[in-house]
This record gives C-alpha cells, sequence and structure tokens, in this order.
C-alpha cells in the first residue's frame, strides 16, 4: 500500500503529515462520504516517538509478526457463537456499504452489547462500552447488522501499534490505492471521556481525520497509546481473541519517524462483525 500518497484516515496525533491520525489524517473525499473523507489511521508521528524507543525490537518486528502470522492457521468461514452468547438478526441479507445518513438509535436500554469480529486469523470478542458511547456504539451496532463489515480488510496494521479496518473500500482490490479514505456517506461527532483512555492495549477506538469526523473506520490497539487520549472515541474493549490480534498481518512497520509498508504483505479480511448479547 502506497501510504505516502493515500488520504486514507489515520489515527490522530501521530505523523503531522496532514494525514488522518492514531492513524494519519487525511482530507479525501470519496463518493461514499459527505465531507472529508478520510478515516484516521493510527498516525505514526507519535505512535513512531514510542516506537523509537522499542526501535530495535521494532527492526525484528516484522519478521517476528510475520512468523507470528504464519503460525496461525487462515480462517476462511465465520465461526460459532461463543457459548453464552446470541447474536442479534441482521437488518439486511446483503451488505449495504453507502448511507445517507446516521442510524437512528436503537439500542435497548440495560442490554450489555458485544461484537464478534470472525477474522481471517480468527474470531475476536469485543465488550461495547454502550454506556460511555452510545452513540458510537450505536452506529457500530448499526452498521456490522447490516454486513457493512464483511469482507472488508485490515488495510493497516503496525506491530505494537494497532490495526486499523472499517473501509467498504477495502473489498475492491482494484482501489488499494484509496484504501482508508473510505467511509459510510455520513460523519458523526466524537464522545471523549476522561475516564477511558489508551493507557492500556486491547482497545476498540474510531478512526478519524479529526474532530467530529467518525464514519465506520475503526482501530484496535496492540499496546498503550496514550499519545491518542482526547483524539479518539473508545468504544470498546477486547475480552477474547489475543491469538487472533497477535496472528493479524502487519502490513507496515514505524520507525526513525515514518511509516513503512511491509513489501508483499496480503491484508487480512474481516469476514463478518456479528453483535452480540449475552444469554
Amino acid at each position: 500500500m502506497n501510504f505516502a500518497k493515500s488520504p486514507a484516515l489515520l489515527l490522530s496525533a501521530l505523523l503531522g503529515l496532514g494525514t488522518l491520525s492514531a492513524c494519519q489524517e487525511q482530507t479525501k473525499t470519496t463518493t461514499t462520504t459527505t465531507s472529508s473523507a478520510a478515516t484516521s489511521e493510527a498516525t505514526t508521528s507519535e505512535a513512531s516517538t514510542s516506537a523509537t524507543e522499542t526501535s530495535a525490537s521494532e527492526a525484528s518486528a516484522a519478521g517476528t509478526s510475520a512468523s507470528a502470522a504464519a503460525s496461525v492457521p487462515e480462517v476462511t468461514k465465520p465461526g460459532e457463537v461463543p457459548a453464552g452468547y446470541k447474536a442479534l438478526e441482521p437488518l439486511s441479507q446483503e451488505p449495504v456499504r453507502a448511507f445517507d445518513k446516521q442510524p437512528a438509535r436503537a439500542l435497548q436500554q440495560g442490554t450489555d452489547y458485544y461484537a464478534l469480529l470472525d477474522t481471517s486469523r480468527g474470531q475476536v470478542l469485543i465488550d461495547l462500552l454502550e454506556q460511555d458511547a452510545p452513540v458510537t456504539v450505536n452506529n457500530f451496532v448499526a452498521l456490522a447488522r447490516n454486513h457493512f463489515y464483511d469482507g472488508t480488510r485490515f488495510h493497516r496494521v503496525i506491530d505494537g501499534f494497532m490495526a486499523q479496518g472499517g473501509d467498504p473500500l477495502s473489498v475492491d482490490e482494484a482501489k488499494k490505492e484509496e484504501w482508508g479514505s473510505g467511509g459510510p456517506g455520513y460523519q458523526f461527532p466524537d464522545e471523549i471521556r476522561q475516564n477511558l483512555t489508551f493507557s492500556e492495549p486491547n482497545l476498540l477506538a474510531m478512526a478519524n481525520s479529526g474532530p467530529g469526523t467518525n464514519g465506520s473506520q475503526f482501530f484496535v490497539t496492540f499496546a498503550p497509546t496514550e499519545f491518542l487520549n482526547g483524539r479518539h472515541t473508545i468504544f470498546g474493549k477486547v475480552v477474547d481473541g489475543q491469538a487472533a490480534l497477535d496472528g493479524l498481518t502487519r502490513t507496515a512497520t514505524s520507525d526513525g519517524g515514518g511509516e513503512t509498508p511491509v513489501e508483499g504483505a496480503v491484508p487480512d479480511k474481516l469476514l463478518s462483525v456479528r453483535i452480540l448479547t449475552k444469554q
């Protein structure tokens, strides 16, 4: 992937290159977004400040992550719903990837929601934080129940930092140069909470291109990333699936203040996202 040319959304604070951050901030508009379509990808300038502290280990990270991915068998279809949970019925039969407005509020009061991500490296179960970020969770739930994420790719995965996905353009190999710039057709405000910080790994958060530019792209952190505090909405915590996260193919490395694609890396797919509740 050509990160230098891509207007993809980045996680907001890192490279300072005008690309979306947690990734790098971007400003490219696409046919599926109403204004700035860039969905921030975990920024790598501050990420690389942290990475610089571990740059010695990052040199071996590419090889380590490559072997980790190779050691995790590839999955080609969604698995069973974990015991003790039930899946909500989908809202559509086929993927819907373009909307003209934000979904209406549909979360049920008192219900604890979970997201089951079936990746090509296995399942990841995430507890959604509907009490802290109800608008964001409602958006994610609605998109998932419309099969929005099915077949999309983790287009940006950096070892020791995060895995970013949720771009509808990533289902199309022919649009690879645009991966990271797509969205659902609308944007909505942040829900930053002081009680939720990037002080721990395995957090689910929204990628963006600046304040109030959330859409569909998200990222899952691999390590504490406190330089992202106040910039991205945290709306979930991983409760199971560490092996799958470890096994995701790393598509880029961050070293010396920049982001370098891993030659030959093939991004893993998000086979499906199902919304669960406890039985």
